[in-house]
């Protein structure tokens, strides 16, 4: 049964996408990312910031952008940090991010989130929260390199 030519190419297969698999996760580069996002609405809200992404001593500026729709009440100020990671080039973690969230802040809050980008780049963020707010919301994020 294992010697058929059918279950050998079946087992060649998969060791060449598993190879793929693994190679792709091998090259996969991950930068240090912090930045500091506000946050205000009255059921739709907006947001906007700015921060630094630090990959292997350059640093690339970055602005913040953003939308939000549902139960948005209040303002608030998040400094996130974290990691980026992508496959390519750090201009990936330029793009459109898109989540669903829940949150509030009385004075103070945490956050913790993972976004993905349209390029595959992934955001691990946790940060502080600093405001009033509460949200229950589908919001979208756009970064930008200055």
């Amino acid at each position: 049964m294992l010697n058929s030519p059918a279950v050998r190419s079946a087992l060649a297969a998969l060791t060449v996408f598993a190879g793929i698999g693994f190679s792709s996760a091998a090259q996969a580069e991950t930068c240090a990312i912090s930045f500091a996002v506000l946050k205000g609405g009255w059921f739709v809200g907006a947001s906007g910031g700015s921060g630094t992404m630090r990959c292997k001593g350059r640093s690339y500026p970055i602005s913040i952008g953003g939308l939000s729709a549902g139960l948005v009440f209040g303002a608030s100020e998040t400094r996130f940090n974290g990691r980026a990671t992508f496959a390519h080039s750090p201009y990936d973690v330029a793009g459109v991010y898109g989540a669903a969230g829940a949150g509030g802040a009385v004075i103070v809050g945490a956050q913790v989130i993972t976004l993905r980008n349209e390029k595959g780049a992934v955001l691990a963020l946790s940060g502080r929260q600093i405001g009033l707010q509460v949200n229950l919301d589908l919001s979208g994020l756009s970064i930008s390199m200055r």
